[in-house]
């Protein structure tokens, strides 16, 4: 079933893809000239919308034996707390640098619009822990792929890379060598 996943993201049925699409506002030219913005604060504000979203997602994910969620700042924070409550299991934040107290790991990475770097406490996983990794938006990758290497340096398994949208165009699930689940995709 995972290798199938891989190659399609079993995103949400066309019927629920388009009840979520709807609360998935578009913002053309933003942040520079040429890009279409995603934004999906709307599906946050209306509470049984993203209920619903991360009920759908837990679904995908039960039965899993997932013992932590890893999700990146800011929106990932949002969907991945809510995802460990439902989930019963713990999240693990990866922070832009200089943001965590405690000694880190650090990764450095490509985003659209330029490089940055990513950091997780050193104790945040342990050995051989089976680790979701969860993010708002999958767009060229980079992101996902520097959680990706952050767990794994730490020791973790990465069982998936869940999102709630992906900008398939952008095929960032390419950059990934861990199965990817998408709950909408453009």
């Amino acid at each position: 079933m995972w290798e199938q996943n891989r190659h399609n993201s079993g995103a949400a049925s066309q019927n629920e893809d388009e009840e979520f699409k709807k609360y998935i506002r578009d913002i053309q030219d933003w942040p520079k000239p040429g890009v279409t913005f995603r934004d999906i604060t709307p599906l946050l504000r209306k509470g049984n919308i993203l209920s619903k979203a991360i009920r759908s997602m837990a679904y995908r994910f039960q039965g899993e034996n997932i013992a932590l969620i890893v999700s990146m700042e800011a929106r990932g924070f949002i969907l991945g707390a809510a995802l460990a409550y439902e989930l019963e299991c713990g999240f693990v934040p990866v922070r832009k640098v200089g943001k965590l107290p405690y000694e880190r790991l650090t990764m450095d990475y490509k985003l659209e619009y330029g490089l940055g770097t990513l950091e997780m406490h050193v104790d945040a996983i342990d050995h051989g822990q089976r680790v979701l990794i969860v993010d708002d938006v999958l767009a060229t990758g980079g992101t996902a792929k520097a959680t990706a290497d952050l767990v794994k340096a730490s020791g973790g398994k990465v069982v998936c890379a869940a999102f709630l949208v992906e900008l398939t165009g952008l095929e960032g699930r390419k950059l990934l060598d861990c199965p990817v689940y998408s709950l909408v995709r453009y």
